[in-house]
């Protein structure tokens, strides 16, 4: 294992990576462990890579794929030298055509959610096992 700081800053690209590639299944799934779990903005659980790969994909497949999150990490917890507990702040774009936003079924619940994602370094690479984004109430 590296220092604490060189394994921070690759855990801080693991994120921005996340980010970058969010409407990009190719790139993004592989950011995950094989057995992730992940709890999306509107409580929707997710368990395991294929699993997201398909909800992903069938997600970018509606106005979903208008919906753009930026996530500034607040802070980064190592349990051990190889799994960390990352906090951060997400902000949700929604840039859906106005109807589908007015939509009650489809409203986002917030502008913004704390985000903690759990990763762990697998094959010398981090890799996040855990995602959940709990919504702030505007």
């Amino acid at each position: 294992m590296g220092s604490e700081e060189a394994e921070s800053t690759a855990i801080r690209q693991v994120v921005a990576d996340a980010q970058k590639h969010q409407s990009d299944p190719d790139q993004f799934i592989p950011l995950h462990t094989a057995d992730t779990s992940i709890v999306n903005f509107m409580g929707r659980r997710v368990l395991g890579r294929d699993a997201l790969d398909q909800a992903m994909r069938r997600a970018l497949e509606t106005p979903l794929a208008n919906v753009i999150n930026t996530v500034e990490i607040e802070d980064i917890r190592f349990v051990r030298p190889d799994v960390a507990i990352v906090a951060g702040l997400k902000r949700v774009s929604d840039e859906r055509e106005v109807s589908s936003r007015d939509d009650p079924g489809a409203a986002l619940p917030s502008s913004s959610g704390w985000l903690t994602y759990v990763v762990v370094k697998e094959h010398d690479a981090w890799r996040i096992v855990s995602a959940q984004t709990t919504p702030i109430r505007n």
